[in-house]
């Protein structure tokens, strides 16, 4: 199976990192990719609503990348069930060339493993002594299943299995009459099973003495009285096509496989991380591991040891950011195909491969995406272009962030048209609508767009709201700072802060939590404890972390 490929945008996504993962996605599809647009993190409301209105379903949910067992198992799997017998699961494993197979129960639920050579020891049992090679454990109706053998001549065969004891009739009359006797006398001749050919006297010995049932060879049948008396006692007769030492061989075939196989092995659930279980499985002596259903036993595949040698990888088009801090988990382990992207180049984005990279500095990640389509005379439809109108209007707070450039306002232009919307028009709703801080909680309102930077080995976490007015934040400022403390004792950042900006007025308001000698300097008008006045601050990526960089850097001064 090949591993699907998606275009992802960075945790905690805001409009941008969705949108063009969405507009992306559309334009490599455009160019014959099989790639689906995806997330690693809750649609922002904003966002919900351009989807809605788009008519386009929100990416799939994607938050982690690392192989698991589901992904590098063989779903076309080779398996018996527990009642099957030995010549069933012989003459399958034979047929598709495997040496084990897993054994499921009637629900299909794993029940333990059967390896090939597991085989032998139903054909020959553990012995302790020589009696123990004759005694088969079946049910007499599979024994007839198993041979072909004809069984309307006496009693109807049980399917319950039971321990018999086989006894080939081929001594002389006397000779079987006094093994007979010996079993009589020790309380088990019930449990016989008398194997002849067309041995008449034999026949008349085993239902003399009330043997369990007399299996007849050769294709030969027994008398009429020998029938009438069989039925009369009770007793079950089978009539094999087969000679006798076939049938012998042919009968140690029907015990079931459910004597043999061990719960003493190893399985994986579908969602175990491939790397978290490598070790176990190389040191086991194990040849095939069963994946099973998470939260079941129901089998979804198998793999071998040589399945974990390189196991196939996600690929990834990361769009709106470059660092593995700011990826979806398992990145490291994924294969990232390319990277679109206007942030700084930063972090510890390691690729095993070379990848197309693509950083411009530009408002927005729809931007690029938008300009892509253009470079090679494409369009994307209306759903896609409003979408990506929506991830350069959120990011450029419709073109007044400082971060904004000539390319922006020309693609907006473009994309508004084959939208059929009005660019200012459209932002002004967009804007408008879906107030985190009216209705999301704290922790929404804090982790909706947020990322995670490493400012020499320094943790810090910004996050920044839009809205068209402060007026509510005062009502929400204290439940925010909990949240920002709690958020930085369980991450353990320096500092952790949350820009609230009003787009209208390009105004925002900071508030930050951490250690004193960051907040202190913060190059904002403070006038609170966790509070800082910054008059024209719109953008993180230009103000914001500029800011926050130099607090880092003069702290130790």
């Amino acid at each position: 199976m090949t591993p699907p490929w998606y275009v992802l945008g960075h945790q905690n996504p805001d409009a941008d990192a969705i949108c063009a993962a969405i507009g992306h996605a559309a334009y490599l599809r455009a160019l014959g990719e099989e790639v689906e647009a995806a997330r690693c993190g809750e649609v922002p409301p904003r966002v919900k609503l351009v989807l809605e209105k788009a008519g386009l379903a929100a990416p799939k949910l994607v938050d982690d990348v690392r192989p698991t067992a589901g992904s590098i198992c063989r779903k076309s799997v080779v398996a018996v069930r527990e009642d099957d017998t030995f010549l069933m699961a012989y003459r399958l494993m034979v047929d598709h060339g495997v040496r084990a197979v897993p054994v499921l129960n009637n629900g299909g639920e794993v029940r333990g493993l059967l390896h090939f050579l597991d085989l032998l020891q139903l054909l020959l049992p553990p012995a302790t002594d020589g009696r123990d090679v004759k005694l088969l454990h079946a049910s007499l109706e599979n024994l007839g299943a198993t041979l072909g053998a004809g069984c309307d001549h006496g009693a109807r065969p049980p399917s319950e299995e039971e321990d018999l004891i086989m006894m080939v009739g081929a001594s002389s009359q006397e000779t079987v009459g006094r093994r007979l006797q010996a079993a009589k006398e020790e309380g088990s001749v019930g449990r016989y099973l008398v194997i002849c050919g067309d041995r008449p006297f034999v026949h008349h010995q085993a239902v003399e003495f009330g043997v369990r049932a007399l299996l007849v060879t050769g294709g030969y049948h027994p008398s009429a009285e020998i029938v009438k008396e069989a039925k009369e006692a009770g007793m079950i007769i089978l009539c094999s096509p087969h000679d006798t030492a076939t049938t012998v061989k042919l009968a140690l075939c029907a015990r079931k496989v459910r004597n043999i196989i061990s719960e003493d092995f190893i399985s994986l659930a579908s969602n175990q991380v491939v790397s978290r279980f490598t070790r176990r499985v190389a040191a086991s002596r194990q040849t095939l591991f069963p994946v099973v259903e998470a939260g079941t036993r129901r089998l979804m595949g198998v793999f071998s040891k040589s399945d974990l040698v390189d196991p196939p990888r996600t690929s990834l088009s990361l769009v709106d950011h470059n660092e593995f801090s700011q990826a979806v988990k398992g990145v490291e382990e994924a294969k990232v195909v390319e990277i679109l992207d206007h942030h700084r180049l930063s972090g510890d984005l390691v690729t095993r491969d070379p990848v197309r990279f693509i950083n411009e500095p530009v408002g927005s990640s729809s931007t690029i995406v938008a300009r892509r389509f253009r470079e090679k005379n494409l369009e994307p439809d209306a759903a896609v272009a409003l979408c990506l109108c929506a991830g350069l209007v959120s990011d450029t707070l419709n073109l007044t962030s400082p971060t904004t450039t000539e390319v922006d306002g020309e693609m907006l232009v473009w994309l508004s048209r084959l939208a059929g919307v009005d660019a200012d028009q459209f932002a002004e709703d967009f804007f408008a609508s879906g107030s985190l801080l009216v209705h999301a909680d704290a922790k929404a309102i804090v982790g909706t767009d947020r990322k995670e930077f490493n400012e020499d080995d320094i943790l810090l976490s910004l996050s920044q709201v839009e809205e068209t007015s402060l007026k509510g934040l005062s009502a929400r400022k204290d439940e925010l700072l909990r949240e920002l403390e709690r958020l930085r004792v369980e991450k353990s950042y320096a500092l952790c802060a949350i820009l609230v900006t009003d787009i209208r007025r390009h105004d925002s308001v900071l508030l930050a939590v951490g250690t004193e000698a960051l907040l202190s300097k913060l190059p904002f008008d403070r006038v609170g404890t966790n509070e800082f006045s910054s008059p024209g601050v719109v953008s993180r990526k230009k103000q914001l972390f500029p800011a926050v960089c130099e607090a880092v850097r003069l702290r130790s001064e």
